[in-house]
């Protein structure tokens, strides 16, 4: 039962769950985290960590369309281990639908 991350971190970015990560899981994009699903060791302390409650086990039903996402990024996208700042007006996304479609962006992390 790996963890996905979803669209609710897209232009949040918070790194809360690398931090707390035992396993090195995470991939950074331009502005969002995948986890890689084959790392993952479901041990679920990201999940609480996450300000924007963008992490979710795969038998969530919110989850099932992210896990192929979170893998097909996780091996294009470099490795994250440490916290970052949160980008740029992450608070003011928070909590905002639709940011898939709007906002996504599939280039990798700095």
């Amino acid at each position: 039962m790996p963890y996905v991350v979803t669209d609710e971190c897209i232009k949040c970015k918070y790194t809360d769950c690398v931090e707390v990560c035992p396993v090195d899981c995470f991939y950074e994009g331009e502005n969002m985290l995948v986890i890689h699903p084959d790392e993952c060791i479901d041990c679920g302390v990201c999940e609480p960590e996450c300000p924007a409650e963008a992490i979710f086990p795969d038998t969530d039903d919110r989850a099932a369309k992210w896990l192929e996402m979170n893998r097909d990024y996780a091996g294009q996208w470099p490795n994250l281990t440490r916290k970052k700042d949160a980008m740029p007006d992450a608070d003011s996304f928070k909590g905002m639908p639709g940011k898939m479609e709007k906002y996504f962006s599939p280039k990798p992390g700095k």
